[in-house]
This record gives structure tokens, sequence and C-alpha cells, in this order.
């Protein structure tokens, strides 16, 4: 195990130049969580253009997701072997070329393949974005820088809601959606120009006239690493709340269980994604800070669990504080940030790209059983009730089901046990 930063003496580069080059790929994480959220506010407009019923929204949603998770271990891979210049910029392009698809289409197949088009490209761009920090940040401040990062995406899914809806209302959402291609065909166009590929923190394996280990080398590596799954079950665990009840079921269940309006609901569910975007820097900060990843762990895990089950099961409360532990879990919840630090520490520099594509697959993985997962358990508690055609679940039927996401708490918690303080040490054999 080494202590030093990169394979290879740091070299001296202008203040603002990591920063640039985060910036950039930063902005195309920010452009990823935009394109995630965007159908969730023309849903109305989708269903008149392709006369379909409301099981679109659902479909695109898990088209973007499963070719978005599914990619994120050759994501990894693709990284090592050719860098970020030219994986970013050409992922980029064919992101804003997904979205000029899907505003062109005039039938329900070509939205859907603009959607796999989408999700496929935007699967570059956390890893990618992660890559870069590994290159261009000392290990002492890729927790925090990577904290910023996930800070940035939440507002691009911001973006995708309530001001899309509005210039949605102004030009239609095909104009948008158009629109936002030709502005992901300008970022792809200053990631070609402006990122490189080596920085400051390069390893020596990833020089330009340097041999590389194999793909396949770097995959095996990273999977016979017992710290790998570890880490990656953290961040599944930690992210379970925030995509499925944040995501998805917590407009209903604050509805049903606490009696308030739909938007009062929404704004809710919403602190919680607000505080993940404040907890991720401030965790990664910490982190960085006191040169601890297991302890901050533990740290983050622990309030988290405390959190959630006090806002679903604590006898009670009243809303306010309901929201107010919502709020607190999603800043504790931002501590999973620190999963993809301590994942790329415990392996080696030269396979980065494959353990941060397998942390995160792991990480995202939460999204497509917890969603699905809690529906089920619903389902299994329903009553039978209908209004308007549709089944309403009471709050017997949400208090049988959010066990799941309570439980899963405590296991982010374990897995925080049996990780291995690195005090940001970066291995290097």
């Amino acid at each position: 195990m080494s202590t030093s930063p990169s394979a290879t003496a740091p070299r001296a580069v202008p203040r603002a130049l990591p920063w640039i080059m985060w910036g950039l790929g930063a902005l195309f994480y920010c452009y990823g969580f935009f394109q995630r959220t965007a159908p969730s506010v023309m849903v109305d407009e989708l269903m008149r253009e392709f006369a379909v019923g409301a099981a679109l929204t659902g479909t695109l949603s898990g088209l973007y997701f499963y070719t978005y998770a599914g990619l994120q271990i050759p994501v990894g891979l693709i990284l090592d072997r050719f860098g970020p210049r030219r994986v970013l910029a050409l992922a980029c392009a064919l992101a804003g070329f997904g979205s000029a698809l899907f505003a062109l289409a005039d039938a329900l197949w070509m939205a859907y393949a603009a959607r796999l088009l989408i999700g496929g490209a935007v699967a570059f761009t956390w890893v990618g974005a992660l890559f870069i920090i590994t290159r261009w940040f000392p290990p002492e401040r890729f927790a925090m820088v990577s904290g910023l990062t996930l800070a940035l995406g939440m507002a691009g899914g911001v973006g995708g809601q309530a001001p899309l809806a509005l210039l949605i209302d102004a030009i239609g959402w095909r104009g948008a959606l158009g629109l936002a291609g030709g502005l992901a065909l300008m970022l792809a166009a200053l990631v070609a120009l402006i990122v490189r590929d080596r920085g400051p923190f390069t390893p020596a394996t990833a020089g330009d006239d340097t041999p590389r280990p194999s793909l396949a080398k770097g995959l095996a590596r990273v999977a016979r690493n017992p710290q790998t799954w570890i880490v990656g079950l953290y961040g599944a665990s930690m992210t379970a709340p925030m995509l499925s009840f944040a995501g998805l079921w917590g407009v209903p269940y604050l509805e049903r269980v606490h009696g308030v309006e739909r938007e009062l609901a929404a704004l809710a569910t919403s602190g919680m994604l607000i505080g993940w975007a404040v907890g991720a820097p401030v965790m990664g900060w910490l982190s960085d800070r006191v040169r601890r990843r297991r302890a901050v762990m533990l740290l983050a895990s622990s309030v988290s669990l405390l959190t959630l089950g006090a806002a679903l099961y604590a006898p009670g409360l009243p809303v306010t504080a309901v929201v107010a532990l919502m709020v607190l879990n999603g800043v504790f919840g931002g501590g999973m940030v620190l999963c993809f630090a301590t994942g790329r520490e415990h392996n080696p520099v030269w396979a980065a790209g494959a353990a941060l594509g397998v942390v995160n697959m792991l990480a995202m993985s939460a999204g497509a059983v917890f969603q699905p997962l809690l529906g089920w358990l619903l389902d299994r508690a329903w009553d039978g009730t209908v209004e308007a055609g549709r089944p309403v679940y009471g709050a017997e039927a949400f208090h049988s089901a959010m066990w799941v996401l309570v439980l899963m708490q405590g296991v982010a918690l374990g897995a925080a046990l049996l990780t291995r303080e690195t005090r940001c040490h970066q291995r290097e054999d």
C-alpha cells in the first residue's frame, strides 16, 4: 500500500485549470440528471402526441435508467483505456443527438429509441467526472469535489422540472428538447477542445505512450477485492431512500399517512433531494478534512438510520417534524458519495475507472430494485380501495412497505463497519 497520491509526482498547473476540467465534466453530469427528470413535466403532451396511457412515463424512465445502470462497468473500463476527453466528448454528442431524436419523434418507438440513446450516452457522466477528478485533484480532495459534482447533478434534476416546464410553455416540448440537444452538442465541442486526459495526478500507466493493463485485468482486480463490494453495498443502501422514496413514493406516502396536499408533499420530498445536494459536498469535505473515510461513513449512515426511522415510524410527529427529519436524512444521506472515494482508494490507480464503474453500478441498482419492490409491498397490503379507476393505498399499506428502506439504512451502517479505513491514501499496487 503506497501513501503517495499518484504513481508520478504531481506537476504544477495553473490553479484554475483543474476546476475548468472538472467543470466541463460536471456540466455533462448535470445535463444527464436534467434528462433523467425531463419527461416528468411533459407527460400530458407526450400522452396526447403518441396516443398512449400513463404508463409512458414509467416506460421512458425505465429505458433511461436500465441503460444507464447496465453500462456502468463498461464505462469504467472504456475510460481506463481511452481517457476522458474523447469518451466524454463522443458521449455528450450522442446525448445531444438523442435529445434531438426525441424532439423529432413521430412514433412511440422513436421516442423509446431516443431515451435508450440518451441513457446510454449519459451513463458516462458520473464516472467520467470522477475520472477527471482522479487525474486533476489530489486524493485528499477527491471526496469533496465528488460531492460538489453530485450537488451540480441535483441542480440539473431540478432544472428538468419547474424551469423546463416554463420553457415548454413558451416553445413547446419539441422545441425545448431540441434546444437541449443543441446545448449538448455545444458542450461536446468544448469537452473535445479543452479537456485533457493527463493531469498532475495522472498515474504513470495512463500515459499516452505507456502500455496499459488490459480491460479484463482491471475489472478482475477490482472484482476480487472484497472492499469494492462492501463500499458498493454502502452506496446502494444509502441511495435507496433518495431514489425510491424521494423519487417516487414519498408524495403519496405523505398524502395518505399525514393528510397533506400534493403540493406540500412534493415540496417535502424535494427537501430530501436538496439535503443531498448540501450534504454530499459537506460530507466529502469533512472526510477530506479529517482524512478519514470509514469514520464519516459511520456518522452518515448512523444519522440516516435514526432520521429515516423516526420520520417514517415515530408516532404522533407533526408533519413539520417529518419534513425536517427528511431534509436531515438527505443531508447525511449525501455521505453516500464517500463510497466512490473509498472504492477508488482500495483499488490500484490503473484500475480507477473499473473501480468507479463497479461501485456506481451497485449504487444505481438501488433504484432498479427498490422502486418496484416498494410497489410490490404496497400491492400486497392494498385493501382494495379504488378512486377514479386507480388503486389507493392507505396508511397501513405504506407502514407495511417502508420498513425496507429503514432496513437498508441499517445495512449501510453494517457496510460502513466492515469498510477498512484508507486515511485518504491511494493504493498503487
